[in-house]
């Protein structure tokens, strides 16, 4: 792996050395644009320029604790990003700042609302609803119900803030692993506007524009739209059209409302929407991943041998059948990163998504006491359909209406805080409270296709004899099914329950566009918190900072179903006395669990079940910083960070299929505990005019840590944590009911403890450049375990003791080099803009199969121009991924494809370029 990664590092040095040695950053930083935040302070600060930023235009100054600070004061690890960088940079949506943010990644899988924002290696993983965010986000001080919800446009931006590091003092629940602010640009009382107009490849148009008016000295307005229209990435060769385009907009309106120096009112008002085809897949080959090849015994848990097949040839026995049902051999055969699909017939990727809120943030200072209040109300709504198995062949699917894996978010939120000093200053110190009210609805349509009962019978006839499938027979048997009928001198193949064997392939067989008619689940989260945040001025330059939150919320879950799978029932009938016999139970479960997948089975039809769970946390800080000297700080930090508990809103989790029975139902089956993290720091900031530089170390233990895994037929929910006790394999194997724990010595599961440098140069106020590392050591544990009651561990999770996380690479190094020289006397100045990002290797699959590696990988970015005088118009070339780098963000088990188990990838973007023309008076 580290030879890999070295020999991309030197490529990427070249690269970097072609655009005049862009420096490796943490962070984008104008001269004089960067803010800071830290997890002490108040998440929804005000970040505050100097008061004469020509006379010094490199003093950043914070008010991250809820006081005006200079970067150096603020003893914690942050990453900031100013408008001017991302407009360099070409930030949309928050999964641009991975080329800025070293220890940030964001990707998307199945659908864009289920994108997960990972920190230090921490986030949440998979596409249930019912998780909520590890990475918080906040836009305008309002929280946003889940990091997915931020995958929109994002408008005219004044700064994002990058929290690292459990946020439990004042960003509060779900955000165990960090969080990420991001600030709209507010109204001003200037008469001003703008406009910009984007053409680039894929037949990419982006337009915005935007008016701001004030109305005396009192009250401001501003009003923001941006309109973005591109061609997909994937070609679909089978229904003639393209997925993973574009098609959004965003509408947004604010007023400003100053009646006195001392009260400050802002009321901002968006709308947004998306109407897109998303999100496609390929099949993952062995010309990518060296590892996606056939493994001994077709078992995908045990390493493949060097040279040995393809998963996608025809080796693998479920291949042959595959392309006898009519998969597009192409599909298996072109490269991972060949973008033309082979989806079945007459299936849609199309979806809509739907975003709109209001919220009001009142600053009154009463001289000794400060009072903030931000409320908000939101409501976010998304539904997307998909050929859900990504073959040719019909096995899954979900049908792009209200229905297509939809989920409705109605959210208010209301936060109180006050601040003030004591003991002549002695004592800075914050109160407030929180309270969010949250109703979930999510609705699914999850059916198997029209193909599926014949594919899952060529599954079954495999196990029993591959000899006997014949794709070409509606139950792939055939008059094949005579060779079990008449065996044994015509006792049959399995005896006296040979009848009972041929009767559910029968029913099998009939499994045809059947499951779900319309499964709701409707979620009510009541959240309330208090919170308390000080800053003991022990002496001039040693201080100690204490906070404390408490947390209490309860979920209420409603949920009723709707399936027409009457053939589960029928094979359960049948097959269900067969489980208590030896030598039949494997034939009977597979049957029974192809027939009934996912528990989608007609038993659940008009069935209603109920639960509630309550929670209550203490999470808080403490930090003790020391500054020498006003360049230099020195820290040590303590914090407890929580993320919420609830329910996995997805009906296979009630029981296992083969033994499920509908009059026994437990709704707690669906239940998963909160997750807690204790997290220590230590770091320096150096900060002067030119140069600045911060370093911080730390170390995070996750108790609880939650994981949502797709198994290639049903997701998991399942906490992880640790055994004190050596299990002596039993966490590796095959088994469900070995390796427990006693509850007394349960240990944390997960430990990310690593190294983050930031460095910042601007030597004169044309040119900045940034230097940054993370190196991020984020592990399970050995000797994995379940829940804190010491459960076994999950055995599709056997790979997971003492390896990486998926998506948890251990070094990334971000560059960015910004140049904006003046053109002699003319008033025109130039713009050369690059960053870069580079990524050590890493598993993106969650369960970590062998095949799902991605290689250590550049990117880099640019943009060069002119720009006018006064910066009144400017014209702009810029490129992303400049060099069109292949990878992937996530690989998943391929639904219903073994054995031996394929897998898919959901890929990154390939290289888009353009030009862009700026105007604004």
């Amino acid at each position: 792996m580290k030879s890999v990664l070295h020999n991309t590092i030197a490529r990427g040095a070249l690269a970097c050395a072609l655009v005049c040695t862009p420096s490796l950053a943490a962070a984008q930083q104008a001269p004089v644009g960067q803010d800071s935040l830290a997890e002490g302070g108040d998440v929804n600060g005000e970040a505050q320029e100097p008061a004469s930023p020509e006379d010094d235009p490199y003093t950043i100054i914070v008010t991250a604790q809820g006081r005006q600070q200079s970067l150096a004061d603020v003893p914690i690890a942050v990453s900031a990003v100013s408008g001017e960088a991302l407009q360099q940079s070409g930030t949309n949506d928050i999964r641009d700042l991975n080329q800025v943010v070293p220890s940030l990644l964001v990707s998307s899988t199945g659908n864009e609302a289920n994108g997960s924002a990972r920190i230090r290696g921490i986030g949440t993983v998979g596409d249930n609803p019912g998780l909520e965010s590890s990475v918080a986000v906040f836009v305008d001080g309002v929280y946003r119900s889940r990091s997915g919800n931020a995958l929109s446009e994002l408008g005219p931006i004044d700064r994002v803030e990058i929290l690292r590091g459990p946020q439990g003092t004042l960003g509060g629940r779900n955000s165990s692993a960090g969080l990420i602010n991001i600030y709209t640009a507010p109204p001003e009382f200037d008469f001003s506007g703008y406009g910009a107009f984007t053409y680039g490849n894929y037949d990419a148009i982006r337009v915005e524009g935007g008016v701001n008016v004030p109305f005396g000295d009192t009250v401001a307005a501003r009003v923001d739209g941006v309109y973005f229209q591109r061609d997909g990435f994937y070609n679909d060769l089978v229904n003639g059209t393209d997925v993973n385009n574009r098609d959004r907009f965003l509408v947004r309106a604010q007023a400003l409302f100053e009646p006195t120096p001392d009260i400050s009112f802002r009321l901002v008002g968006d709308y947004s929407k998306k109407e897109e085809a998303c999100c496609a897949a390929t099949f993952v080959q062995a010309d990518f991943a060296p590892l996606s090849r056939v493994s001994p015994g077709l078992d995908s848990f045990r390493r493949p041998l060097p040279g040995s097949p393809s998963l996608t040839s025809n080796a693998n026995p479920i291949i042959p059948i595959l392309r006898a049902l009519g998969q597009n051999p192409d599909g298996l055969t072109q490269s991972t990163f060949d973008r033309d699909i082979y989806p079945t017939a007459g299936r849609s990727y199309e979806g809509e998504t739907e975003d709109y809120g209001i919220s009001g943030e009142l600053n009154w200072d009463f001289g000794n006491v400060t009072l903030t209040s931000i409320t908000g109300y939101r409501e976010y709504g998304n539904f997307q359909g998909s050929d859900t198995d990504y073959t040719t062949v019909d096995l899954l699917y979900r049908a792009p209406n209200e229905f297509g894996l939809a989920r409705y978010f109605e959210t208010f939120t209301q936060e109180i805080r006050f601040n003030g000093t004591l003991f002549n200053d002695r004592l800075d110190w914050l109160v407030g409270g929180y309270y969010a009210n949250e109703d979930l609805r999510v609705q699914d349509n999850l059916r198997f296709g029209t193909q599926y009962g014949t594919f899952a019978n060529c599954r079954i006839a495999l196990a029993i004899n591959p000899a006997l499938a014949n794709p070409a027979a509606s139950d792939c048997f055939g008059a094949n099914i005579n060779a079990l009928r008449f065996a044994n001198g015509g006792a049959g193949a399995f005896g006296p329950a040979t009848p009972l064997i041929i009767g559910a392939i029968g029913n099998l067989a009939q499994v045809r566009d059947r499951g779900s008619t319309g499964d709701v689940y409707n979620q009510q989260s009541e959240n309330f918190a208090l919170f308390t945040h000080n800053i003991v001025h022990l002496t001039d330059q040693l201080d100690l900072t204490l906070g404390l939150r408490y947390t209490t919320e309860t979920k209420d879950l409603d949920a009723t179903f709707g399936n027409d799978n009457v053939f589960c029932p029928r094979n359960r009938a049948l097959l269900s006395p067969l489980l208590g016999n030896a030598a039949l139970a494997g034939l009977a479960g597979g049957l029974l669990a192809l027939s009934c997948q996912g528990n989608s089975t007609s038993e659940l039809d008009g069935v209603s079940l109920s639960d509630t769970r309550d929670e209550d946390e203490f999470t808080g800080t403490a930090v003790l910083s020391y500054q020498p000297n006003p360049d230099l700080l020195f820290y040590a930090s303590y914090s407890r960070g929580y993320k919420a508990g609830g329910f996995n809103l997805d009906r296979s989790a009630l029981a296992n299929p083969v033994l499920f029975n509908v009059n026994a139902l437990n709704p707690a089956a669906l239940q998963f505990e909160e997750e807690t993290v204790d997290a220590f720091e230590i770091g320096a900031k150096y900060s002067t005019r030119p140069f600045s530089v911060s370093v911080a170390a730390f170390r995070q233990e996750f108790e609880n840590f939650q994981l949502n895994t797709f198994n290639g037929s049903v997701f998991l929910v399942q906490n992880i944590n640790s055994c004190g006790t050596d299990l002596n394999g039993a966490d590796r194997d095959a088994s469900a009911t070995t390796g427990s724990c006693s509850p007394d010595d349960v240990r944390p599961g997960v430990i990310a403890q690593g190294i983050e440098l930031e460095t910042t140069i601007s030597p004169i106020r044309d040119i900045v450049a940034t230097v940054g590392l993370t190196y991020a050591d984020t592990k399970y544990e050995d000797n994995l375990i379940g829940n804190d009651s010491g459960a076994p561990l999950d055995p599709a999770l056997r790979l997971l003791p003492g390896d990486n996380l998926s998506n948890a690479p251990e070094l990334t190094y971000t560059a960015s080099f910004s140049w904006t020289p003046p053109l002699g006397n003319s008033g025109l100045s130039g713009l050369f803009f690059v960053n870069t990002r580079v990524t050590d290797s890493y598993n993106t699959g969650s369960d970590l199969l062998y095949g799902k590696e991605q290689d250590a990988y550049i990117l880099v970015n640019g943009r060069v121009g002119l720009v006018g005088p006064d910066d009144a118009w400017s014209i702009e070339a810029w490129a992303a991924n400049l060099f069109d780098v292949d990878y992937t963000q996530v690989a998943f088990n391929t639904p219903f494809v073994a054995p031996q188990q394929t897998f898919s990838t959901f890929l990154a973007e390939p290289r888009t370029y353009g030009l862009t023309v700026r105007g604004r008076f």
